[in-house]
């Protein structure tokens, strides 16, 4: 199988939005200056538990997250990511114990390139968008009551963003001492666009409004910005969370490129914009 080198351009926003308080979103983009392993990762952690538990659950879960998954960069990827997930759960879970906060907990979904192969991990609600030949795919299935009910055939996917129980979650990073991720590969082409995003923004922004915002911006800034602010205007009652990377190339790597590669960080382009 051919290895490539994935030039990559990246951008993030998360902000608190129009209605709540304080911001228990947190989000997590590549750094070239400390990388993960060989390959880059990004995340979107949306907590829940109130005034000040969420954003300790999301900013533990991530930190906890990244932390695993660097120590274990030597195993196979989808191990590597489970075991993160694992690290993290038990984080949070035993600081809810040590405060007595009832339910704190938070989303996770984070995304591991190596090459041009997409591995995901996901718990929760926050969502994992393909954007390719202007169409969006949601590769991320919703832990919720309401997405058992699309899964099952009780609700039609079109009714997700409207009833009254879509933020009821079914699985989460820390309520409870063990939890499953869902855990998928996937084939990226060149100017694929990958979006990441909490509730806050997808339950207010159709699927294919993602695919016009990315034909309609070409930066990966601007595109974090522009869904943002599309997200507050529609009136979004919640703390709103981006993060966007682009494929903009995928060269094809010699073998030694590719024992080198933990070496190296002129294989990539990152432009981050991280604002809070």
């Amino acid at each position: 199988m051919k290895n490539y080198i994935p030039i990559i351009e990246s951008g993030g926003l998360s902000v608190v939005g129009p209605v709540r308080e304080d911001n228990q979103d947190s989000i997590h983009l590549a750094d070239l200056e400390h990388p993960i392993g060989p390959g880059l990762l990004f995340a979107v952690a949306d907590g829940m538990g109130g005034y000040a538990h969420g954003g300790l659950a999301s900013t533990l879960a991530l930190e906890s997250f990244t932390s695993n998954l660097s120590q274990n960069s030597r195993s196979s990827i989808p191990k590597a990511l489970r075991s993160g997930v694992e690290s993290a759960n038990l984080q949070v879970y035993q600081k809810t114990q040590q405060l007595g906060a009832g339910r704190m907990g938070t989303t996770l979904t984070a995304a591991y390139v190596l090459g041009n192969i997409l591995y995901l991990a996901h718990v929760g609600d926050s969502r994992a968008y393909l954007i390719r030949n202007k169409r969006a795919t949601c590769l991320s299935a919703d832990h919720t009551t309401v997405g058992d009910m699309v899964r099952s055939k009780l609700l039609s996917p079109d009714k997700i963003r409207t009833h009254a129980q879509r933020s009821v979650l079914t699985k989460a990073i820390g309520i409870g001492l063990f939890v499953q991720p869902d855990i998928s590969e996937h084939r990226l082409q060149e100017d694929d666009y990958l979006i990441l995003c909490s509730d806050g923004v997808w339950s207010v922004i159709q699927d294919e409004d993602f695919a016009r915002v990315v034909s309609d911006v070409s930066s990966t800034e601007s595109i974090s910005q522009r869904l943002v602010d599309l997200a507050i205007q529609n009136e979004t009652d919640d703390n709103a969370s981006v993060v966007v990377f682009h494929i903009n190339k995928l060269v094809p790597a010699s073998s030694d490129h590719a024992s080198h590669n933990k070496k190296s960080t002129g294989w990539f382009e990152n432009l981050r914009k991280l604002v809070s």
